[in-house]
């Protein structure tokens, strides 16, 4: 399950993330991690190291 909140304003950046997230959940060794995750912790660990950088705009 993934909730996705913008604010109303936000334009199209909860598009840019919706489509973000669904390139990573192609990835089965990634999803298979993930259901494999029993913390919160573990869990945000495991996303944060699969997003690349993003440079400040």
């Amino acid at each position: 399950m993934f909730l996705l909140l913008a604010p109303e304003g936000a334009g199209a950046d909860h598009l840019k993330a919706l489509a973000r997230v669904s390139r990573l959940l192609r990835d089965r060794g990634l999803v298979d991690k993930l259901r494999a995750t029993e913390s919160a912790d573990a869990l945000y660990a495991l996303l944060i190291e699969t997003l690349p950088a993003q440079s400040a705009a």
